[in-house]
């Protein structure tokens, strides 16, 4: 199997990337799909070498052929298949059809979807649909999915699962959950972002053998981020550097009983590399930050005219973290919006904005803003529910209407900036499912565009080297349990160069 590509398609571009294999490669629509058969059950018997046997269930269409080519190539090998036919095999046609006779000269057991008893042992393989599924699961391949889902068994699933829309990354009503996913020519956007990889399970990738040359003809809809490449763009510092050459961070935020995350996010700037930080936060915070981070310059503001004084000094705003909805929190969003200056915008700065109590200046090009779908549905005037109904639409819709960055969090964070590819982050874990991770993130976010990194650039490193440094957390210590504050060793390891087995004992 060739490693995951760093180029996402939508489903409508691999279909005329098939296209063009077939007609224009002269490559056969049977010799693919026997191809793709071939690469599923590679991948099927890599995982589990000696299954007891593998139930297909296949239905229409390329996705059901690569099925049954699948349960042939088994039976090749000696290894006991059975078919069940969620749709009859009356009703397919051309390649699907070929396959068909493919299994049946292979003496594969089929049986029809009403007779089939649920299978008790070895693997299932779901080829029930592919990736021209756009509505509503039908009754019948609903009723399939429930047994694969309920079968206790292994599943592997053919190009994407079942039911799951591989352009959105929702599931269209029932779902198979797969343990593993094979997917071909390219890879769906759906497959690494929403719903979509907690139903793929392991995802590999095969290319079937197309020519490199297809690749050429479309450009990718989505670029997935790689930190091994964005980390060449950490510039080193010159002998006779000095703080002033890298940023001073203000962080505003920490309203009363919130001030722990205004502190995370000072500190993760600072891991962060930034020369100067600073926080404006409430008076009865200040002596807890000194305490447990004396490099950090503290000032208590009680008020929008307290601030202004202070603002004169930082280059880069994070404004947000703890920051509250109280008249304070929107005094100091309106002081911080007034500087002009970049910002990080998070947390309850966006759910002000969202209510209008704030409005975005003219210069919001220079924000950066990290919701995460419940702040994006109310920045959008919907909810979170619609916003996961099409992530890559509501990304792009914030960049729209905000005209700066925007990192939508949530499992495959996307990041859009102008002038930038729409990106995606591979890294991360359910671990960070807990208070503080975007506290964290902002800070790290923040100092990197004090340092001068472009908004694009500092998104993708910053965005990348937090989930990533999460993921370093988990291998240490595990998903329970980890902590926002867990993230400071390996991301400070991860931004100095440090290798990522050495960033992971830090």
């Amino acid at each position: 199997m060739a490693p995951l590509p760093d180029a996402l398609y939508s489903a409508s571009q691999v279909r005329e990337m098939d296209r063009i294999a077939i007609e224009e490669y002269a490559m056969p629509g049977l010799m693919l799909m026997k191809r793709a058969g071939r690469a599923t059950l590679r991948a099927l018997l890599e995982r589990w070498p000696d299954p007891d046997c593998i139930t297909v269930y296949c239905g229409a269409g390329n996705n059901g052929g690569d099925g049954y080519i699948v349960a042939a190539l088994a039976r090749q090998q000696g290894i006991a298949a059975q078919i069940v036919q969620v749709v009859s095999g009356d009703q397919l046609g051309g390649d699907a059809r070929r396959a068909l006779d493919y299994a049946v000269a292979e003496r594969v057991p089929m049986t029809p979807w009403g007779e089939a008893a649920p299978p008790r042992q070895g693997v299932v393989v779901d080829a029930l649909l592919g990736t021209g599924i756009n509505g509503a699961v039908r009754a019948a391949v609903a009723a399939a999915i429930d047994v694969i889902n309920g079968a206790g068994l292994p599943v592997v699933a053919v190009d994407t699962p079942s039911g799951l829309c591989s352009d959105r990354g929702v599931a269209l009503g029932s779902c198979v959950r797969a343990d593993l996913t094979v997917t071909f020519i390219g890879v769906k956007q759906g497959l690494r972002t929403g719903q979509g990889p907690a139903v793929t399970g392991e995802l590999v990738f095969d290319d079937l053998g197309v020519p490199d040359a297809l690749y050429q003809r479309l450009a990718p809809s989505v670029a997935v981020l790689d930190w091994r490449k964005l980390q060449s763009r950490l510039v080193s510092r010159a002998a006779d550097a000095h703080k002033g050459l890298y940023g001073h961070v203000m962080v505003i935020g920490g309203d009363s009983g919130y001030g722990g995350a205004a502190i995370m996010a000072a500190e993760a700037a600072l891991c962060g590399g930034a020369g100067l930080v600073s926080v404006a936060t409430r008076p009865e915070h200040v002596a807890p930050l000194l305490a447990r981070c004396p490099e950090v310059m503290a000032v208590g503001v009680t008020s929008g005219q307290a601030i202004e004084p202070w603002l004169s000094r930082p280059t880069v705003l994070v404004i947000g973290p703890g920051l509250g909805r109280s008249p304070w929190s929107e005094q100091m969003l309106q002081k911080a919006v007034a500087t002009g200056l970049p910002m990080v915008v998070d947390a309850d700065a966006l759910n002000i904005l969202a209510e209008g109590r704030v409005a975005a200046a003219g210069d919001s090009e220079n924000w950066l803003l990290t919701p995460h779908p419940g702040e994006a549905g109310r920045l959008l005037g919907t909810g979170s529910a619609e916003v996961q109904e099409d992530r890559f639409a509501a990304v792009a819709a914030l960049c729209g209407k905000f005209a700066g960055g925007v990192v939508l969090k949530g499992a495959g964070t996307l990041v859009a900036a102008p002038g930038a590819p729409l990106s995606l982050c591979p890294y991360g874990n359910p671990g960070m499912a807990t208070g503080g991770m975007g506290d964290v993130l902002s800070g790290v976010l923040g100092a990197l565009l004090a340092q001068g990194y472009g908004m694009a650039e500092a998104a993708h490193l910053g965005v990348c080297a937090h989930s990533l440094a999460a993921d370093l957390a988990e291998q240490a210590r595990g998903q329970r349990g980890l902590r926002a504050t867990d993230l400071f060793s390996p991301l400070r390891a991860l931004f100095n160069g440090a290798a990522l087995r050495e960033a992971a004992q830090s």
